[in-house]
Parts: structure tokens; sequence; C-alpha cells
């Protein structure tokens, strides 16, 4: 399974080949750096350890200053792991970039939703609400919470008035749409948790579209001009 680090830059809309209008997500994905590397001998499961976002040395502590001098990368904000099938693909230090996908690829994008702090249950949960006729005094309140007296007690796990957001959200199955190597940018279809700026988590889809083959990225390299040529 591959897997990288990215931020929300924003939403925009684009047209595509058949010229209708497609919402899109545009993400920084990348670079990351390896910063440690697990495998199931040593740690019971295989899996990396990515970093992304640098920041300045003065910010961080001795501890984590003391692993980023390990693996040789610049000191990083946002530290997740993503498992992966195969860790020989990867040492400590490695760059990841936004080419390990490609245009027509699936993913799972896992974010932190935006706060919206206290609200009441026709905003957090969907309540249809009271009676809205002239002189009704039931509005958007809370109304009964039991039913009758069978239990004598509110059931556990009720729908009620309270915070809203910041929570962990997945969003599956989001298609990309392009990806710009040189700029480290993603956009995929539809939109993903979290504000802007936020930082996500990419990897690939686990329930791809039936049908899905994945489509290899193949690095050629540049060719060389004619001059350059002439001159050898």
């Amino acid at each position: 399974m591959l897997g990288i680090l990215g931020k929300k830059i924003g939403m925009t809309n684009i047209f595509d080949e058949a010229g209708k209008n497609v919402p899109v997500t545009v993400i920084e994905a990348g670079p990351c750096y390896v910063l440690q590397v697990k495998t199931k001998d040593n740690d019971g499961y295989s899996a990396i350890q990515l970093g992304f976002c640098e920041k300045r040395q003065k910010v961080t502590n001795n501890v984590d200053m003391a692993r980023f001098k390990k693996a040789d990368t610049p000191p990083l904000r946002f530290i997740r792991e993503i498992r992966v099938n195969d860790t020989t693909l990867y040492k400590t230090g490695q760059k990841i970039t936004a080419d390990i996908f490609a245009k027509g690829d699936f993913l799972d994008i896992v974010g932190t939703s935006i706060g919206k702090g206290f609200q009441g249950g026709v905003k957090r949960w969907g309540w249809r609400g009271g009676n809205a006729g002239h002189g009704s005094m039931f509005g958007r309140v809370i109304g009964s919470i039991q039913s009758g007296a069978r239990l004598g007690r509110v059931t556990k796990g009720h729908h009620l008035p309270g915070h809203l957001g910041v929570e962990r959200i997945t969003i599956q199955n989001l298609e990309v749409i392009d990806v710009d190597k040189e700029k480290n940018l993603i956009v995929v279809k539809g939109s993903v948790p979290g504000h802007k700026n936020s930082f996500l988590v990419l990897k690939e889809a686990r329930k791809r579209p039936k049908g899905y083959v994945k489509k290899k990225v193949v690095h050629v390299a540049p060719k060389k001009s004619a001059k350059a040529a002439i001159k050898k």
C-alpha cells in the first residue's frame, strides 16, 4: 500500500474532457521523508514513519531533533505512520514525492473535520425540529429524550446537543484528476475533511472500483538536446 502526507490548499473547479464542471480539491503532497522503517520481525507489523512540512530548529526540542539527525532529515512538523506491504522498498532518510500516484488512481484521504463548537441537535444530528406554525413555542428545542417510563432513564448514546467537529474522518475512493510533480500537487475529485492548510494522510484506496487497474508510473529520462549531442 502506498501513502503520503499532505496539506489541503483549497477547493476549485475544473472542466473535464467531456466539458463537465467538476469540483476538485488541491493538495500539497510532499515532499515527505522516511524517519523510520518498521518491520514485522522487529516491531510486529510493517510500516513506515513519514514526516512532512519543515519547521525551524529553534522550535524543535532536543529529543525530536536527535531523531531527525539520526534519519538525516530536516525538522518536520507533521509525523504519521503508514502501513506498507514491502518495507524493503524504503530506507531511512528517503524522500517521497507526489508522483507515487498518477492520474486515474483512487485514494483514501484522512483528515480532521472543521470544528463548529457547541451546536444544537438540529445542526449536529439533523433533527427535524418541532412545529413551526404561528404561536408555536417549540422551534429547535430538545423535546422529549425518553420514550415513557419503561426504562426510567436516558438511553445510552442518545443524540443530544454538544461539540461538533474536530473528528478524524476518512473519505474513501477519491479519484486523482491530476498530479503536478514539480509543485508536489495532487488534484482529487470532490472534497476532503479539514480547513485550508490542515494536514492530511493520503493512502491508496482499499475499496477500489470494480474493474480498476492501477497505472504504473514510468519515469522517462529527459532527451538530450541536439547541441549537447554535437558537442560530445
